[in-house]
């Protein structure tokens, strides 16, 4: 199992939007080849600062299986536009 990392940082007064709209995009993460499990968490510290844990089978359906699919442009349509800057993701076993 792989742990994928994301530091969400989004922009300035548009997390209550982030927030509404991951409820959606959640329901494609959660189709994917491979998925396990994910959780979203708000930083107490920080008030437009989230990080993202997604439980993976393996690296290759994160990496292959969802980033090169159809169903990522779908995320990345939805999501993208909330974050600055755009996250690093990392990988953990």
């Amino acid at each position: 199992m792989i742990l994928e990392v994301a530091i969400l940082n989004i922009k300035k007064g548009l997390s209550q939007e982030f927030e509404k709209t991951f409820l959606v995009a959640q329901e494609i993460i959660s189709s994917m080849k491979g998925y396990i499990s994910h959780q979203l968490k708000k930083c107490i510290e920080e008030d437009d600062k989230y990080i993202l844990l997604v439980h993976w089978e393996t690296i290759e359906d994160h990496e292959i299986g969802f980033r090169q699919s159809e169903e990522y442009q779908q995320w990345k349509a939805l999501l993208h536009r909330f974050y600055e800057p755009f996250p690093t993701v990392e990988h953990y076993v």
